[in-house]
């Protein structure tokens, strides 16, 4: 009874650190014109603050998955929490914009080493198929739930303190979490691994996004065809193919190359990033919008989120998969995306004196409903056509597919919208004026992607693997 208790006790651990992770992608949104303010960023390099921590997080999930398979996922998970919360304790010290990028980019490190090894730590807690099923239902929720808990508490806690608490508030956490996890997480197995670690794939795909990403968001400062901007773009591509031929060379890749002749890994990938683009620009514009134009204050901007995240939450725990298994993949996907779009879309006419229940209300409720609809069946569209055994490469895959999308696509979106605003200014339109003009425009771009997303999901995913591998749902006692 003691055991099966304390297992339990160690998946609330788990979930507690996966909160904390989750939660400091979003938590940010909304403090981010005070760090604005504070620190002196620009529109467009104000993105950094978002881009750092999700680039080094996508960029090393496989490599953390990897080590985990060498070092042991206990020692890693521990190891990964130390080093996030030593990260937040510098970003909430941050008194300069290059301490406060560094720090986020460290973050992300360790929640990406933290995050890799949790399911296979979970997967090892429960064995059998009702218990995963349980454990696997809360574990989903909580990462759910973590963007509007994140918007929430950025908005209180910038209102009430400051912004520097928004990270703060993770220290004692992550403390709390590395005793716990030290008591309640069971001693990592001796194991004998063969191969090597694809250190040279992870680094040069990683420096490749970053590359891209900061040449995108100063493109509008440097110019689009200036020597730098191109230079920085090249030297990316080329990145991109020493990791390309790096991946189809040696005995134990990063990504093996083979996984994308899997047809739906294929397509989920591809459709993960458009999606992945339109909703971290949401998040980021929606948020900047409502403080910059509507003036609310950092409290209201995550009191405006929370409908669509508490919608998601819903989906997450259950009505998704439900979804799923009546109507197939394709469906729920196109359905979801369309929807998404069409809230993207209703963004694009929010005007300089927006009411919330007429101009904000109705995307944010378009947007969870879109977006917990498509969550789960792109998940299962990505690990459909793969073997058991490579299941947890393959739902890595997905999520770096999620993280370098969200990045890429929200450095793309922001510099549209700085360049945009500063043209409309320039032609002698007002300030708030000016900066939903440009939001009006990236959000269409992002509308975009999702109708773009919804496409390729509704027409070229083979509809009849419901579940991975063809495997019945486990039932749940």
């Amino acid at each position: 009874m003691t055991t099966d208790r304390t297992r339990w006790y160690a998946l609330y651990v788990l979930c507690a650190a996966s909160l904390m992770i989750v939660l400091d992608a979003t938590i940010v949104n909304v403090a981010l014109p005070s760090i604005k303010k504070d620190l002196g960023f620009t529109e467009s390099s104000l993105a950094w603050v978002v881009n750092a921590y999700l680039l080094t997080y996508g960029g090393f999930l496989l490599l953390g998955g990897r080590l985990g398979d060498f070092l042991g996922a206990r020692k890693l998970f521990i190891g990964g929490i130390v080093l996030f919360t030593l990260a937040s304790l510098v970003c909430g010290l941050s008194t300069s914009q290059g301490m406060l990028v560094a720090a986020r980019a460290v973050q992300g490190l360790g929640g990406a080493t933290a995050s890799a090894v949790s399911l296979a730590l979970m997967m090892g807690l429960f064995t059998t198929p009702g218990d995963r099923a349980k454990a696997m239902g809360f574990f989903g929720f909580v990462a759910a739930g973590g963007g509007s808990i994140g918007v929430l508490l950025g908005g209180v806690l910038t209102d009430l303190l400051s912004w520097h608490w928004i990270f703060l508030v993770n220290v004692p956490i992550g403390a709390i979490v590395v005793l716990l996890s030290l008591r309640l997480l069971p001693a990592d197995e001796e194991r004998k691994q063969t191969g090597r670690i694809d250190v040279a794939g992870a680094i040069t795909v990683t420096s490749s996004l970053i590359l891209a990403v900061y040449a995108i968001v100063n493109g509008n400062k440097n110019g689009w065809t200036s020597a730098q901007t191109l230079g920085l773009l090249g030297a990316a591509a080329a990145l991109m193919a020493v990791f390309l031929t790096i991946e189809s060379r040696v005995e134990s890749p990063l990504v093996p190359l083979r996984f994308f002749r899997h047809r739906n890994l294929a397509v989920a990938n591809i459709v993960g990033v458009l999606w992945a683009a339109a909703m971290f620009a949401w998040f980021f514009l929606a948020a900047l919008y409502l403080q910059q134009v509507l003036g609310y204050s950092p409290l209201q901007v995550g009191l405006s989120f929370l409908p669509a995240n508490l919608i998601m939450g819903a989906f997450a725990l259950g009505l998704s998969a439900k979804v799923v298994m009546k109507y197939g993949l394709r469906l729920p996907i196109a359905l979801g995306l369309g929807l998404a779009a069409v809230g993207l879309l209703l963004f694009v006419r929010a005007p300089v004196d927006g009411d919330f229940v007429m101009d904000v209300l109705p995307s944010m409720v378009l947007l969870g409903f879109g977006a917990g609809l498509a969550f789960n069946p792109v998940l299962l569209a990505a690990m459909s056509d793969v073997e058991p055994t490579e299941s947890g490469l393959a739902s890595g895959i997905v999520n770096t597919a999620f993280m370098m999308g969200g990045a890429l696509g929200l450095a793309i979106l922001a510099a549209v919208a700085a360049s945009r605003t500063s043209h409309l200014e320039a032609s002698g339109e007002g300030h708030a004026a000016a900066l939903a003009g440009g939001y009006h425009l990236a959000f269409l771009i992002g509308a975009i992607f999702a109708i773009v997303a919804a496409a390729l999901g509704g027409t070229l995913l083979r509809s009849t693997a419901m579940q991975p591998h063809g495997e019945p749902a486990p039932a749940v006692d």
